[in-house]
């Protein structure tokens, strides 16, 4: 990729020609045997093994660890997954496939055209790009409701309305209630307070646990203030998790963590995420 080093993250070895063509780091994650074409998370400085409850986050870890001291600053490095892409303009793609802001493509031939090639001129006055927000207001299903939403509305009664929906409300809903009040408890004294005050107040949140950055410092400094926190908070939460909504609450509490952090500390700009499943390719 031009003007910048993009690690897209998959969980199938068949991937590799698909992220090679794009002109990405093909990464490696997961259970699937990668040949040596792939990077993954299981040498050096690693946390392979908990990849099961933190997903891509096994990766960030490793590069954290291992890549970034060798990166240069003002580099930039982006991520992307096997199912979520950086569109390359922005621009309304396939709108009929339109889905929580993001564009479903459904030709794989389409990929190669729409995703993010080159780092454009007008993001160089930007230190980090992330993707465009979820907005909470989409419809819930009565599963949810019945399974954790009554706890949920007692605690946010104003959530009964579309436009009441906070991301607690929605971390409450699909993860358990007071999950996340527990972990944010634990963060640090700069961070507590603030991050309190965003998911109580903020009606979206900028999902896919993706970022494109330009500057190793603030990387170094996200990483390390992100690591130490999902460290605490496995002294809590542990390992015996059962079910999605909970086996992997690290990466869940990343992807609500990462746009308040970068709001806060970085000159952001948002862009659109293109989603297309690879695993359903054969």
């Amino acid at each position: 990729m031009k003007n910048c080093k993009m690690y897209c993250l998959c969980i199938n070895n068949k991937d590799l020609k698909i992220i090679q063509n794009l002109d990405y780091i093909p990464v490696g994650l997961g259970a699937d045997k990668f040949s040596n074409e792939w990077l993954t998370d299981k040498t050096l400085d690693n946390i392979s093994h908990k990849n099961s409850f933190y997903g891509e986050y096994t990766f960030h870890y490793w590069f954290w660890k291992n890549l970034l001291p060798k990166i240069e600053e003002n580099e930039w490095i982006g991520f992307c997954a096997y199912r979520d892409y950086w569109a390359k303009e922005k621009v309304e793609i396939l709108e009929k496939y339109k889905f929580a802001n993001q564009e479903r493509l459904e030709d794989l031939n389409q990929i190669n055209n729409l995703v993010l090639k080159e780092i454009p001129e007008s993001w160089h006055k930007y230190d980090t790009i992330i993707g465009e927000p979820l907005h909470l207001d989409y419809p819930l299903k009565m599963s949810k409701i019945l399974k954790h939403g009554i706890k949920s509305i007692i605690r946010n009664p104003n959530a009964i309305f579309k436009k009441g929906r906070n991301i607690k409300f929605q971390f409450d809903m699909f993860h358990g209630n007071g999950i996340l009040d527990q972990a944010i408890d634990l963060l640090n004294e700069e961070n507590r307070k603030n991050f309190k005050n965003y998911v109580n107040q903020e009606t979206s949140y900028n999902s896919g646990n993706m970022f494109i950055c330009k500057s190793k410092i603030i990387m170094e400094n996200y990483y390390k203030t992100l690591f130490e926190w999902l460290k605490r908070c496995e002294n809590l939460f542990g390992f015996d998790l059962k079910g999605y909504d909970k086996i992997r609450i690290y990466a869940f509490l990343a992807e609500r963590f990462l746009p308040y952090w970068f709001h806060k500390n970085t000159k952001v700009k948002e862009w659109p995420i293109l989603f297309y499943d690879l695993n359903k390719q054969n």
